[in-house]
């Protein structure tokens, strides 16, 4: 690519529209109503009108020509076409051969996925294949929107983070997300448009969020003239996140939203997470606040603060950690103090706040969880509050401080784009909050945040875990060195890396992992979805039960073995993994955060055995249980299944009767939670073999109606995996489950003195 330009061709063209070969500049108005009714798709309006105000003077001067287009209806766009010469640049969605004709590069086109989207009667249709041969533009046929964008890739990563085959499989055919299209809510989410849905989430994570991933690695962020400055590339990922509609995707249409279904969108954060997962946390934790505002914030919270969150003028904190508290919410000291109109002065110190000081937005509006004066102690005194760091007006403009000091910045191992801060409320003036909600119940509300927090995690450890196999993989495939065990000739050529036993053992390992965690995440975001939309109050109420168990897991086992997937992929690479000229070390240093974040694995086992398993009565169990036997079921009867399914049997069985010993260790508390992890890992395990057989079912579906578009080899790969996971990994399930069920007091009971 050269340099930090970047190609935008945006080509808007309808049914009896043509481009002049000589590229001169066509003033045509085009009326949609030849289409059907005028109308086009919200998603698709959103998407023209965003990318249309991107593309501004970014062009190099003399190297491209304007094409306007006039559509009635109220879309008015000015697109720079850049003329791109015979070279031809590979497309960035693929193998980046950095100048050079590596396998996988394009040399002909420049492509991006098909989008045929029917609104009504009208017919839109997406067609992305460029093609860039003698002339400049042909006639385009249909009604066609062409979009190609370039960008300049980290330098030291020729391989994609991000698998849009992987990513298709798992909403197509493991979670089968068309059958949302059924439901009124999601009724305009067919195939099509899902999967155009994601082509721009990857556009976008590889075009805007991935230039900056290494950059903010190796430049943090920095305190000048008492402000905190980022590299400019996270702004700019952060601003073409919100003109893409992704801030306000999942509301309702009639609250400017898309009204996309979370597993779509989850999926979509998904790539942004994996192209730069520090820059991530500014949305996601805006998106977050916002819809704690949303579900329990007044009128008028929503109107001032609210909006402008949802807008991308403001981004969002969420604080609870102290200094002196760490986890302990219980010992909470923030205080806030009434004031006679009805608003609070909000007095304390936040530590480990992400996000919480940035020069990316106007303003940044705080949740802070803090004390009223005269509450009782412990969790049942705590209140939340929005706390903006520069008061709001009546118009919500942005007024005078309120008074947050930032005492500094926290520099951290990994996640290098996003802000760490300690905050000081009230140092130096008053700092007023607004209550959220009800006083003395602020936890409920924030538990809410928390809870789509600690999916999210899961599905960035994810990512982060699978872009360190993808990138292993195809270094293992290319990279040359040894001969066969059995060969005898020191002449023979080496062979490439991934030859060997070993090394394939490291990338089964990756494989297993990561692409099992993605799909026990995307199943929790289909939860999301079912416990919102479903037809019946029988199944809302078993997906609530199952996302309630499942978070815990969904948190805590992708951080933990998606981050020994990184350990592989390091491992793999030799002793160029170490080095800071390839991704996979950010990856592994990155990862290693989301062990702690959202509150720690050790925190989610405790919540798991002495709550999730208790609830209801066990109830929250029950509806796990039934699931997986009911997929047990299924499979027992698919010859190459059934092996499968009886390990599983098997292991559920051990896991059933170890359940029963913890809830009969109720009165025991800290015996039931002392080898809580062990239990914690077994679950997560037995889960993600769950997964494996949904996967597996799936592929050898697919493989019956394999083509050069759906290859054979893809649905081989997720066989072996899953041969791979049952094999070498469930087998340890045994293991733990015997720590628990034996009731092992050792770390009850060790001395600390002689450790």
């Amino acid at each position: 690519m050269h340099g930090n330009h970047q190609v935008e061709i945006i080509h808007v063209a309808f049914r009896k529209a043509a481009i002049a070969k000589d590229a001169g500049v066509v003033d045509q108005d085009i009326d949609l109503a030849e289409f059907g009714n005028g109308k086009v798709h919200h998603f698709l309006r959103r998407f023209l009108a965003c990318n249309a105000a991107r593309v501004g003077n970014r062009t190099p001067a003399g190297r491209h020509d304007l094409v306007h287009h006039r559509l009635r209806g109220g879309i008015a766009i000015g697109v720079c076409s850049r003329i791109v010469d015979y070279d031809l640049r590979p497309s960035p969605r693929q193998h980046q051969g950095m100048g050079t004709s590596e396998p996988g590069s394009r040399t002909g086109y420049q492509r991006n996925a098909i989008f045929k989207r029917y609104g009504h009667s009208a017919l839109l249709y997406l067609h992305t294949n460029v093609c860039l041969y003698n002339t400049f533009f042909g006639a385009l046929v249909n009604c066609a929107i062409c979009f190609c964008e370039g960008v300049e890739m980290a330098a030291d990563s020729s391989v994609s983070p991000i698998s849009r085959p992987e990513m298709e499989f798992q909403l197509f055919d493991v979670l089968n997300i068309l059958e949302l299209a059924e439901r009124e809510q999601f009724a305009e989410y067919d195939r099509d448009t899902v999967r155009a849905t994601l082509e721009l989430a990857e556009t976008l994570a590889l075009d805007s969020f991935l230039p900056g991933y290494r950059k903010s690695d190796l430049n943090e962020p920095v305190v000048e003239d008492d402000k905190v400055k980022l590299i400019p590339e996270i702004g700019q990922a952060i601003d073409a996140f919100v003109e893409a509609g992704f801030m306000s995707a999942h509301l309702p249409l009639d609250e400017g939203g898309m009204q996309m279904p979370w597993s779509l969108l989850q999926s979509c954060y998904s790539m942004f997470q994996a192209s730069n997962i520090g820059a991530t946390i500014y949305y996601f934790l805006t998106v977050s606040a916002a819809n704690v505002l949303r579900e329990h914030g007044t009128e008028e919270q929503k109107r001032l603060f609210m909006a402008p969150l949802l807008a991308g003028r403001f981004l969002a904190t969420m604080c609870l950690s102290e200094p002196e508290a760490g986890s302990s919410l219980t010992d909470l000291r923030t205080k806030a103090i009434p004031n006679d109109d009805g608003t609070y002065r909000i007095v304390g110190t936040k530590m480990w706040i992400s996000g919480g000081d940035h020069d990316l937005s106007e303003n940044i509006i705080h949740l802070v969880l803090a004390r009223i004066e005269g509450a009782l102690p412990g969790t049942k005194g705590i209140s939340l509050f929005v706390v903006p760091k520069f008061r709001v007006n009546e118009d919500a403009s942005v007024g005078e401080s309120n008074n947050i000091a930032r005492v500094g910045l926290n520099h951290k191992m990994g996640y290098r784009a996003a802000t760490n801060t300690v905050l000081n409320f009230g140092e130096d003036g008053d700092c007023i909050g607004y209550l959220v909600g009800e006083e003395h119940r602020g936890l409920a509300p924030m538990f809410l945040m928390m809870n789509e927090a600690r999916i999210s995690v899961g599905a960035g450890a994810t990512m982060l875990g699978h872009a360190g196999y993808l990138y292993s993989l195809a270094y293992a495939k290319e990279r040359k060195q040894g001969r066969p065990v059995d060969g005898k000739d020191p002449e023979a050529s080496p062979i490439p890396i991934s030859e060997h036993a070993d090394v394939r053992r490291m990338l089964l390992v990756q494989k297993a992992y990561t692409e099992g965690a993605l799909a026990l995440c995307l199943y929790a975001a289909y939860l999301v979805d079912e416990e919102k939309t479903a037809k019946s109050q029988e199944d809302r109420d078993t997906a609530n039960a199952l996302l309630a168990i499942l978070t815990p897991i969904v948190k805590s086992w992708p951080s933990e073995f998606c981050l020994e997937a990184n350990k592989m992929a390091i491992q793999v690479l030799g002793g160029y993994g170490y080095t800071i000229d390839y991704p996979v070390e950010q990856y592994y240093r990155d990862n290693r955060l989301n062990l702690i974040h959202e509150g720690t694995n050790g925190i989610q086992a405790i919540d798991l055995v002495s709550r999730k398993l208790i609830s209801r009565g066990g109830a929250y169990w029950q509806a796990l249980k039934a699931q997986i036997v009911a997929e047990i079921e299924e499979c027992s009867a698919i010859e190459q299944l059934a092996p499968h399914a009886a390990s599983l049997t098997q292991s559920l069985d051990m896991a059933d009767e170890t359940v029963t010993v913890l809830q009969g260790l109720s009165g025991d508390p800290s015996q039931q939670t002392a080898n809580a992890s062990f239990f914690q890992d077994a679950l997560g395990h037995i889960c993600v073999g769950w997964m494996w057989l949904r996967q597996g079912r799936a592929s050898l579906r697919a493989l019956d109606g394999a083509d050069a578009s759906n290859p054979a080899e893809f649905y081989r790969g997720k066989l072996a995996a899953m041969r791979y996971f049952f094999r070498y990994e469930l087998g340890r399930v045994d293991h733990w489950l015997h720590i628990v069920r034996d009731e092992d007091r050792l770390l009850e009971e060790v001395d600390t003195a002689c450790l």
